[in-house]
């Protein structure tokens, strides 16, 4: 459907529709920016008698009742970076995968002149009742992404697999290397990396809630395949087997937790209701055991974002190497993605941006032959 402009005709001069005009063909053709400044110039000065009278857009749309449809929208957003010339365009599309009698869809953001780049790949698992698009939004990871040049995939959880679209990462039979959900998970990174020519030793899987929960087992049950996890709101691999003992789990903490053998880093807020932040320190702690190095001990700091939310970050690690283990405690925050954007659920835009400290933890990381 084109974009249509509308307005009375006794008030619309004909410099101002041939801007708009101009605006309409240069948005079917993907010149936002110039797009932008055409719908500027048209509702910033309307043109009478041939001399240019400012005009405030709100009074051009609530008097003249102009109605601006697709176009409208570019006024005022900011313009997505366009592509150098001979670079092929951002791509955000779907697929099915299927792997030990699993299905599931996935969404899958390709940054602008991905094709025949070894680039990483980010793996993110969304929570419970959200989907990719969502998750994609919340946490505007795209966005980061094309800008430093990283490839993010996005699985859907499917409802007839769990009603609240929770990954299950609870359940016994889906905790494994080669079966379930987590088998499912990992054969699909390695299906992408393979069919888009991306970078095998830069592979990393985050996720938020069940999804964190759900990142944590995909690495600890794959550490050949994932450099570093990312895990806000969750729990820790072998946190439960079962539905009770994840509810327990998830109101307190969990008794044990299996090693988490590739680097990690964690966000959490410590007035989470739904997770309880002891979770946090029993990732942190596994992925402690996971990654021995001598030498190695834990730094804390104190912070604020520049929204005033407080945190304290556990850094892990060997001096002057990077850590091999983050916790970001959140003070006074809730269940939600730190930094994230209003346009997905369950997100907080005080910060820090999770999403940009979880791709610099990445990028300070690579797979190491096991």
């Amino acid at each position: 459907m084109h974009p249509t402009i509308h307005t009375p005709k006794d008030r619309m001069n004909k410099p101002l529709q041939d801007l708009l005009r101009d605006a309409t063909r240069l948005t079917q053709a993907g010149q936002l920016g110039a797009a932008t400044q055409a719908i500027q110039r048209a509702l910033g000065g309307l043109v009478v008698g041939g001399a240019a009278v400012a005009t405030p857009l709100g009074e051009v749309i609530d008097v003249q009742a102009v109605e601006l449809v697709d176009v409208a929208d570019v006024v005022g957003q900011p313009v997505p970076p366009q592509p150098a010339a001979g670079r092929a365009p951002a791509r955000f599309s779907s697929g099915v995968h299927s792997h030990g009698g699993l299905q599931r869809s996935y969404k899958l953001y390709l940054p602008p002149g991905a094709a025949g780049q070894a680039l990483p790949l980010v793996v993110m698992l969304h929570g419970c009742t959200q989907d990719p698009d969502d998750f994609a939004a919340g946490t505007g990871m795209n966005s980061l992404a094309a800008a430093q040049g990283v490839a993010v995939l996005y699985p859907a959880q499917a409802q007839d697999a769990n009603p609240g679209r929770c990954w299950n990462w609870f359940k016994h039979s889906h905790q494994q290397a080669g079966r379930g959900e987590a088998a499912l998970i990992a054969s699909l990174a390695q299906q992408v990396v393979q069919a888009q020519g991306l970078d095998s030793a830069r592979v990393y899987v985050a996720g938020l809630s069940a999804g964190g929960a759900m990142a944590a087992l995909v690495a600890a049950a794959h550490p050949a395949q994932f450099a570093a996890v990312g895990v806000h709101s969750g729990l820790a691999p072998g946190a439960a087997r079962d539905l009770n003992a994840g509810l327990a789990a998830m109101r307190s903490g969990a008794a044990g937790s299996a090693p988490l053998p590739v680097p990690a880093i964690v966000f959490h807020g410590d007035q989470d209701s739904t997770v309880h932040p002891r979770n946090a320190e029993q990732l942190l702690a596994a992925a402690i055991r996971g990654n021995p190095a001598q030498g190695a001990h834990t730094v804390h700091s104190q912070g604020a974002s520049a929204a005033g939310q407080r945190y304290t970050r556990s850094a892990h690690g060997v001096p002057g190497q990077p850590a091999s283990a983050e916790l970001w405690l959140l003070h006074g925050a809730g269940h939600a993605w730190a930094g994230g954007q209003a346009a997905g659920s369950y997100t907080d835009g005080r910060g820090p941006d999770a999403s940009a400290e979880m791709l610099r933890f990445f990028a300070s990381h690579r797979r190491q032959p096991r």
